[in-house]
This record gives structure tokens, sequence and C-alpha cells, in this order.
């Protein structure tokens, strides 16, 4: 979970600065989906942190 998370957030990070390049709508929708992938790969670090291996 915790490689899971990891990619989510440097896809994230990534998206996060190609939906600063675009216009208009598209631009937003992309930021969105970088900020969701952003909090999910979080989410998945922090639930790898609680549960038990």
């Amino acid at each position: 979970m915790k490689g899971i998370g990891i990619a989510l957030i440097i896809i994230g990070c990534i998206g996060v600065l190609m939906g600063g390049m675009m216009f208009g709508d598209i631009g937003i929708a992309a930021l969105i989906g970088a900020v969701t992938a952003i909090l999910s790969g979080t989410g998945f670090i922090m639930a790898n942190k609680r549960l038990p291996a």
C-alpha cells in the first residue's frame, strides 16, 4: 500500500504542474484529478501506518 500511495502522490504532483499549463475547464478538471490523487495517496500511506503488517 505504501508503494501505491507514493505513486499516487508523484502522479498528483505531476498532474498539478500539467494542470497549471492548461487553459479553461480542462485545466480545472486536471487540477481536481491531481488533488484527488494526492489526497488518495496520503490516505493510502496513513492506512498503511495504522494497519498491522
